[in-house]
């Protein structure tokens, strides 16, 4: 069935190529776009990718933790999702799924404003867009989005448009390993899907609370590579999550998700 492969290419695919874009990618896939590495605000949508992308994405707040929030997401009802995943004009369309990890954090800010409130956030590998939304909801200060998906900058103009936000920041790059400036909180979901990436952002992150004393919040749904990685040792359980019905049924079974506070006990030593 297409809707299988489509499965298979966003829950498994995303385990190895994703990895692997996060670890040498500079920018985006190519497109009939220019490719920028920072996206302001008045950045204007491409109108052909945004028919495109309008046509084939359904606009949706239910079967997730943030009814809230409405969003764009590729959903069992789009013609794609029945389709060949290569006729899919664009790079793998990760940021179309609302991962359980990204749920958990949206809700957590959402019902605890105080933990973004006259803040900065970095969310890193955002994704749809949701948590950085949501904390633009809850008050933060300022809010940058990170994902190295162009088509994922695109997508989270248009969901800030249907929650009714001016767009926030977003850059689109590979920052890890960067200096990516000075922030309050930084918050990422679902991004422990491989060995050498997970190695990758357990330095960066515990180098940026050493320098700047920054908050991280990771959301996970305890998947193996996440729970078996040494950065578990180091994370304190904020909150648990039941999933909801649908989310389960698309994510394999996985019946919670956690936020967890990444604490290192080494984050005073030299990185």
């Amino acid at each position: 069935m297409a809707l299988r492969g489509w499965r298979r290419l966003l829950l498994l695919g995303r385990q190895s190529t994703f990895a692997k874009v996060w670890r040498s990618r500079r920018g985006g896939p190519s497109l009939r776009w220019k490719r920028c590495c920072h996206w302001s605000t008045s950045k204007s949508l491409d109108p052909e990718v945004r028919a495109f992308l309008e046509e084939n994405t359904e606009v949706t707040s239910s079967g997730n933790l943030t009814p809230e929030i409405r969003l764009r997401l590729l959903t069992p009802r789009c013609r794609f999702w029945r389709e060949k995943p290569d006729l899919w004009p664009y790079g793998d369309p990760f940021w179309a799924i609302y991962w359980p990890g990204g749920q958990a954090l949206s809700r957590y800010i959402l019902d605890n404003p105080r933990v973004v409130k006259g803040r900065s956030v970095l969310d890193l590998g955002s994704g749809c867009g949701a948590t950085a939304i949501a904390a633009v909801m809850s008050g933060a200060s300022q809010v940058l989005a990170n994902d190295i998906d162009p088509i994922a900058g695109m997508a989270m103009i248009l969901n800030c448009e249907l929650n009714h936000l001016n767009p926030f920041p977003i850059t689109i790059k590979n920052i890890i390993n960067s200096e990516a400036g000075n922030w309050d909180l930084i918050v990422l979901g679902d991004m422990f899907y491989d060995e050498q990436l997970a190695d990758g952002l357990h330095h960066w992150l515990r180098k940026r609370i050493r320098i700047h004393q920054t908050e991280v919040l990771i959301g996970d749904p305890g998947r193996h590579q996440f729970l078996s990685h040494s950065i578990h040792s180091q994370l304190h359980k904020v909150i648990e999550y039941s999933l909801p019905e649908y989310t389960r049924q698309e994510n394999n079974g996985l019946t919670s998700s956690i936020v967890w506070s990444y604490q290192p006990s080494n984050s005073l030593e030299s990185c």
